[in-house]
């Protein structure tokens, strides 16, 4: 827990805004999107009546299925990976939910299967199964394993079936040894299938390898995922002609939703009143696109993306803007939330502290809470929190202190911000959370604490060399190699072991019996899987012109051709 920052003094309550001070000014790249959303025209973002309607027929149509298919179980477990794969399974959650009950209460009939298709099937099988929460015991797999432990080399001869225990060995959690041995032997035959299959397949390969199911995007794989079942010669046309559809009725959605959120961010004045921060804001949607996407949420995504925006700023004051004088008013400031405290700030942190004032305002009336209210309450402790971090990591490199590896780590998960962001998505998920699940966030459980570790460790791993070209704390990477003497890439290869544990955390964490609904849980899970994809090989946030820009065009400029 960081410490408390000290009251403000009078002399640091008239502390000027030196322009000429030595900043550490990080040089970011302008937003890559200038006016490309606020251009698209009231008719480009408008939904077609008919085709909702064409979208609502078929949804019945898909429904029908489900109820057909659920007499074959091989059948049924195929459709259901299909419609959660094409992300539309957010239509028939009660449906899938007595499906996958059903299939658990019978489960073991699966392992008595043979034949070429029984590793795909229980493949399949188990990670539906554990994607679902049920605890469904990783020894169906002994089956396919010799007397040594390893996998039986001859069922690499079906390449689909160890593309699905691939899939399946990311569910595992700690002490499945017979999944690290599935993921060994799936990424070493799935890397030599990519010399010798077709286009279609090498394409879900590679996508695979980079991004598991698990650890991805859900609407990101399901963009690429279209275009995979619409050549698989068993697809459903209904089902597929639906999930175009669908994509397209949320993606107008989205867009409306963005360019709202880019005009509060133009109020803001940000080229001007913030020139030296990121200009994020369509990242910042992307990544709330990423913790949930579903039409119910809409508010939720707005708000979130609002204080994902205000954070990022934050971040850049006191880590490329703020002189260690000027965080030293800030941080009390933060801590007093009194709009009278932008008087004693300096000039450039003034927009910022009213902006982020005003934001919590609105937050508390679109949730319909009371300002004093405990969902309020936490969502404002916990961004006291991330300024009160921010300000340690200031003090230490104002004194050029180096901490061990374990103080850097207590400090850097709160700066993170993923447990302000995470309680803040939550805030508009309605009636289920309640004072208990938030009580149960600010205790900061193993799911969230393996969130954040994901987080920083990913972070630090791609944007350390970045920051240390500048006046910079040290990252997790430079702790590890002064406390153990090691080299660059031996840190870089155990923090990565450190990420693969804490999945492992998130993983238990989603297993019956549960602390808190699956939906809060799946928010957390979302996050670590927004982090994966943005930070897999680099920083994706900060140099937002790569893989993050084609994602975003996929997502929100690009619709699916019908």
């Amino acid at each position: 827990m960081p410490h408390q920052t000290s009251p403000i003094s009078a002399s640091s309550m008239k502390s000027p805004n030196n322009l000429k001070a030595k900043r550490p000014i990080a040089n970011f790249h302008p937003s890559i999107w200038k006016d490309h959303f606020l251009s698209l025209s009231s008719e480009a973002t408008k939904i077609d009546v008919e085709v909702e309607e064409q979208a609502k027929q078929l949804k019945g149509e898909v429904k029908k299925m489900l109820i057909i298919s659920n007499r074959n179980p091989f059948k049924i477990l195929n459709l259901v990976d299909s419609i959660q794969r094409l992300n539309v399974s957010y239509h028939f959650e009660n449906e899938i939910d007595q499906i996958l009950e059903q299939i658990y209460a019978n489960y073991r009939e699966f392992t008595n299967i043979d034949g070429n298709d029984d590793l795909y099937t229980i493949s399949l099988l188990f990670r539906l199964l554990r994607q679902q929460g049920y605890k469904i015991p990783c020894d169906i797999f002994t089956k396919f394993v010799e007397s040594n432990g390893k996998f039986k080399e001859s069922l690499a001869e079906n390449a689909r079936a160890i593309l699905s225990l691939y899939e399946a060995a990311h569910m595992r959690v700690h002490g499945e040894d017979v999944l690290e041995e599935a993921l060994d032997f799936s990424v070493k035959h799935l890397k030599n299938i990519i010399s010798n299959s077709s286009p279609i397949f090498v394409a879900e390969v590679t996508s695979a390898l980079k991004y598991p199911l698990r650890k991805a995007i859900p609407r990101m794989k399901a963009r690429e995922y279209i275009p995979i079942y619409e050549e698989d010669p068993s697809h459903s046309k209904t089902l597929l002609t639906f999930s175009k559809l669908d994509f397209n009725i949320l993606q107008k959605l989205h867009q409306k939703e963005l360019i709202e959120v880019i005009r509060w961010w133009k109020d803001l004045k940000v080229e001007t009143n913030f020139s030296f921060a990121r200009d994020r804001i369509v990242e910042c949607y992307l990544w709330t696109l990423g913790v949930y996407f579903e039409p119910q949420f809409s508010v939720g995504r707005k708000l979130l993306t609002k204080v994902t925006a205000i954070s990022s700023i934050l971040d850049d004051i006191y880590d490329a803007y703020g002189t260690f004088e000027e965080l030293q008013v800030l941080t009390p400031a933060i801590q007093r939330w009194d709009r009278s405290m932008v008087n004693v700030l300096p000039e450039y942190m003034k927009p910022f502290y009213i902006a982020m004032l005003d934001l919590y305002k609105e937050i508390s009336k679109e949730i319909d809470k009371d300002e004093s209210s405990l969902h309020v309450h936490i969502a404002k402790e916990e961004i006291k929190k991330l300024a009160e971090s921010y300000f340690e990591e200031a003090k230490w490199l104002s004194k050029n202190y180096k901490p061990n590896f374990k103080e850097h780590m207590e400090l850097a998960l709160y700066t993170t911000g993923y447990s302000l962001l995470i309680s803040i998505s939550l805030l508009v998920m309605g009636n289920m959370v309640t004072n208990d699940v938030l009580q149960w966030v600010s205790r900061r459980p193993k799911i969230i604490e393996g969130s954040t570790i994901i987080c920083r460790l990913m972070d630090d791993i791609v944007s350390h060399k970045f920051e240390q070209e500048r006046e910079h704390v040290a990252s997790a990477v430079e702790c590890y190699i002064e406390q153990y003497g090691c080299s660059e890439e031996e840190a870089c290869v155990e923090l990565h072991k450190q990420v693969v544990d804490a999945w492992k955390d998130v993983n238990e964490a989603c297993l019956h019996p549960i602390a808190v609904p699956m939906p809060i849980l799946m928010r957390t899970v979302n996050f670590s899987r927004v982090m994966n994809v943005i930070y897999s090989d680099e920083d994706g946030y900060t140099n937002s012109n790569g893989k993050t820009k084609f994602i975003i065009e996929s997502l929100l400029v690009n619709s699916v051709p019908c």
